[in-house]
């Protein structure tokens, strides 16, 4: 199994990075924001994943050992594939995945194009006993009532679940319990 892949990259595509290994161009598929940190003419070692069908063998290419592995047991579960398991990816960050699996909150994850309310319910039930926690992550896990409905608000005008999740991370400890001042103080975060 090719588990890294060091060379230059020499073309972006819409999903995917031609990256030049020893004077061969290999396409691999990456999620969105890697794709959007990486540059042409760039050398960079990506973590990777073969998937062998019978018609086709494909890359997917990582920046991080986590996200290779989250992408990995995302295929563990029923009716996953590869380009579902992509897209969890290139929407959520693995700490996301994380609080939504441990707080059975299968509505973050159903917001992932392609994953809907059964699929996201499988998610969590298969990776509830798979992963392991990331450290700093206490605050996330015991996500109170009130910053559940600001992390609400947050996707309803308009932001990522990241961006929404990273906002309510970076409010103070000393902030104000209601909704209203929390998410007042979230907006000036993302």
């Amino acid at each position: 199994m090719i588990t890294t892949l060091r060379g230059q990259i020499i073309q972006l595509e819409e999903n995917a990075v031609i990256l030049e290994v020893g004077g061969i161009g290999l396409r691999l598929f990456v999620p969105q924001p890697l794709l959007g940190r990486v540059k042409v003419g760039e050398s960079i070692m990506f973590q990777t994943h073969l998937s062998v069908r019978e018609d086709a063998l494909t890359l997917y290419g990582f920046d991080t050992i986590i996200d290779r592995s989250l992408f990995t047991m995302l295929l563990g579960v029923d009716g996953v594939g590869p380009k579902a398991a992509l897209a969890v990816l290139s929407t959520l960050d693995y700490e996301t995945v994380e609080s939504a699996v441990h707080n059975d909150q299968d509505e973050i994850l159903n917001r992932v194009p392609g994953v809907g309310k059964k699929t996201a319910q499988k998610i969590i039930l298969y990776l509830k006993d798979r992963m392991k926690p990331v450290s700093g992550l206490e605050r996330i896990a015991s996500m109170s009532d009130a910053d559940s409905e600001v992390l609400e608000a947050l996707i309803s005008l308009g932001y990522s679940v990241v961006e929404a999740q990273r906002a309510i991370q970076n409010l103070p400890k000393d902030a104000p319990d209601n909704v209203e001042d929390r998410l007042r103080l979230s907006l000036q975060n993302v």
